[in-house]
């Protein structure tokens, strides 16, 4: 097969595999779930195997104690955190109609300075309107959310199919991996056999150790915001945490909420403010010199830019299914960008044949 055919093969199934997504993507989810906690669960399988435990055995055990925590984070948590988010929603207005206050007041001469009417009631007036606008939105997008018959489609099929197709799965994972891996071309089976490794080492290592980043962050921002009165400081801190999956924009997103709120609740004590921005820069620190480099590495390859772009490009065309896809697509499109990269440096396109006739005027040199 020439090099043009196996091209335009590869071209073809990618096209294809894009299409197929974009196609069914309203009934992806719990597969794409179920996949993904396949995936995560397997090595936890092959660990209880080598102790001796069956496969079925294994999976039966993972997956019932996933479906208990499950369980339990459902009915006891997401209550409370429904309640806060609702509650935080409700005074949202009155907090940003206070820091309007705060800023005209404190802020008055340096907004003069810039030319902004701070006498009068136009600014107020078009800042409660923007308060106004962007809370009833809030409201009526939940409300639509809510009410919206393919998001209750959804979440049933996410509750109930994805544990049942994770199990399937999961107790066949390495037969049909082996299945995979029967159907590569012979010619090219160990290139892709160690590309195969590399996305996986990529993806598992990134995957882990960013959840376990997460958790981590969500937990001491959550703590420590709620052990200083903040109000809605443990929403915010999970929040913030949760958001950790996507560089920088948890850190930011919890930091200006924080603040804010902190300004509202105990101006004009500043200290309290400066405490709540002290946590937010510790965290910073501590994540970026300590938890990435001793769970994630330097050998990731996945650069922040890049995973912020997978992240909202997939979301953007296949919504919350392309939120789970962004990840391990972007891994492995880092992968292939690199192999294609290594191999057009190797290559004659690069070096326009000055190498090889370097190599071979040394060789009739000493010859």
């Amino acid at each position: 097969m020439t090099v043009q055919k196996q091209l335009g093969f590869w071209l073809a199934a990618f096209a294809g595999a894009i299409f197929f997504l974009y196609l069914f993507a309203d009934i992806l989810l719990p597969f794409v779930a179920a996949l993904a906690l396949a995936y995560l669960l397997d090595p936890l399988a092959d660990r209880l195997e080598r102790l001796g435990v069956s496969r079925l055995g294994a999976t039966l055990l993972i997956l019932l104690l996933f479906v208990l925590v499950f369980v339990v984070v459902l009915v006891v948590v997401l209550p409370l955190v429904v309640r806060e988010i609702t509650a935080f929603l409700a005074l949202l207005p009155s907090y940003v109609l206070r820091l309007q206050e705060l800023v005209i007041d404190r802020g008055a001469p340096f907004l003069e300075y810039l030319g902004v009417e701070t006498t009068g009631q136009e600014l107020q007036r078009s800042i409660g309107e923007m308060v106004q606008g962007g809370a009833g939105y809030l409201v009526t997008l939940i409300g639509t959310l809510v009410a919206s018959g393919q998001t209750l489609v959804s979440v049933f099929s996410l509750l109930v199919l994805t544990p049942v197709i994770a199990f399937y799965l999961l107790i066949d994972w390495d037969r049909l991996v082996a299945t995979v891996d029967g159907w590569l071309p012979l010619r090219h089976r160990p290139t892709i056999r160690r590309l195969a490794r590399e996305m996986d080492e990529v993806l598992s290592r990134f995957v882990r150790g960013q959840a376990t980043i997460c958790l981590i962050l969500g937990a001491f921002y959550a703590v420590t915001l709620a052990l200083v009165g903040l109000n809605f400081g443990a929403l915010i801190g999970m929040t913030a945490g949760l958001l950790s999956v996507i560089p920088y924009v948890g850190t930011l997103t919890g930091l200006i909420l924080s603040v804010g709120v902190a300004i509202v609740q105990f101006w004009p004590d500043f200290a309290w403010v400066l405490v709540v921005l002290g946590i937010f820069l510790f965290g910073q620190f501590v994540e970026g010199y300590f938890l990435q480099p001793k769970l994630l590495g330097g050998a990731v390859g996945i650069h922040p830019v890049w995973l912020m772009f997978a992240l909202f490009a997939f979301g953007s065309l296949l919504g919350f299914v392309g939120l789970l896809l962004a990840v391990p697509l972007a891994a492995m499109v880092g992968v292939l960008a690199r192999f294609g990269l290594s191999r057009y440096l190797e290559s004659s396109f690069y070096d326009g044949g000055v190498v090889g006739a370097e190599r071979r005027a040394r060789e009739d040199e000493h010859g």
